[in-house]
């Protein structure tokens, strides 16, 4: 299983920033156009998640972490034509909480866009993501739900368990 941190990051009006992924990125299914996903990515070697983390934030959107933020979701994907080796992914969800700002990480768009295959930073409200009907998909697949409670409800007291 390939460990990944991911951030929740939410900002003053309660937008969240997402990074649209494009194929060949496996995060994006052979049928989709993209994935729009919380910034984040794998865990090195030698690595806890919370260094992972703060790595893959400043990378990708140029955002410093000090603080360290709470664990808010635990998600596992079993993938059924893995590569050997690779059976699956298990993400870990942290809550950031920031004032709003333009993602400019220390890697270039093009770098981006050629490494990861990610194509696009974009700030949502929750009413966009319940009402998009775009071609592209979330993921996690229902964003919508746990956003909602995380929103709603505040940070949980333990990771919450997210399905596909």
């Amino acid at each position: 299983m390939r460990r990944a941190v991911r951030a929740i990051m939410v900002d003053e009006d309660d937008r969240i920033l997402l990074c649209r992924f494009v194929p060949p990125h496996p995060a994006v299914p052979s049928q989709a156009t993209g994935v729009w996903a919380a910034p984040g990515g794998g865990v090195e070697s030698g690595e806890d998640p919370l260094t992972a983390l703060r790595r893959e934030l400043r990378e990708e959107t140029g955002l410093p972490i000090i603080a360290d933020p709470p664990h808010v979701w635990h998600q596992e994907i079993l993938f059924a034509d893995s590569a050997p080796g690779f059976d699956g992914i298990v993400n870990d969800y942290f809550l950031v909480r920031v004032s709003h700002f333009e993602p400019r990480g220390e890697f270039t768009d093009d770098v981006l866009a050629a490494e990861e295959n990610l194509a696009a930073f974009r700030w949502w409200r929750l009413s966009e993501i319940v009402g998009y009907t775009g071609p592209d998909l979330f993921s996690p697949r229902d964003l919508a739900t746990p956003l909602t409670a995380l929103l709603t409800t505040g940070t949980p007291t333990a990771p919450v368990p997210l399905g596909l």
